[in-house]
């Protein structure tokens, strides 16, 4: 019943972002800005390193929309131990963190997402609140492995 009820809540707090007036646009809108949907979205994959550099990235910002479900594939393709941080998670809904086809499901956000070995992560979300986040790994920020995710 108890689970029942959150999901009621997540509903509601989706409704109330979607109706409300500043999503309501006007005739003054761009007829091609992007809308929420039902459907979940897919954000661009996050690479962290590659074979010729393990300190790149291949995107450091991304733009989602309040209200929207996502799916997000973050990679690590090189052999450094990467510890993804980000305070986005503490600021969406969190549905799942799937692992090669292994589901975690989510009663709060992860503290950090950390990489041991190649491979990728998908965590799938619906942002709450608008807002700039940041996320990095931490150690290895000054060499450039840090962002931004912007929720309009």
């Amino acid at each position: 019943m108890r689970h029942y009820r959150r999901l009621a809540f997540a509903a509601l707090i989706g409704a109330a972002f979607v109706a409300s007036p500043s999503w309501a646009g006007s005739d003054d809108d761009d007829d091609d800005a992007p809308q929420v949907t039902r459907a979940s979205q897919d954000v661009p994959e996050l690479i962290l390193g590659s074979a010729e550099d393990s300190f790149t990235v291949n995107q450091k910002d991304f733009e989602l929309l309040a209200g929207q479900g996502y799916r997000w594939k973050i990679t690590s393709a090189a052999g450094l131990e990467y510890k993804f941080h980000t305070d986005l998670f503490r600021n969406v809904w969190m549905n799942q963190i799937v692992i090669n086809d292994l589901e975690v499901h989510m009663n709060g956000a992860p503290a950090w997402l950390e990489f041991d070995a190649e491979g990728t992560m998908q965590v799938q979300f619906t942002t709450i609140r608008p807002g700039i986040y940041t996320w990095s790994v931490p150690d290895l920020a000054e060499r450039g492995m840090k962002g931004t995710i912007t929720i309009k």
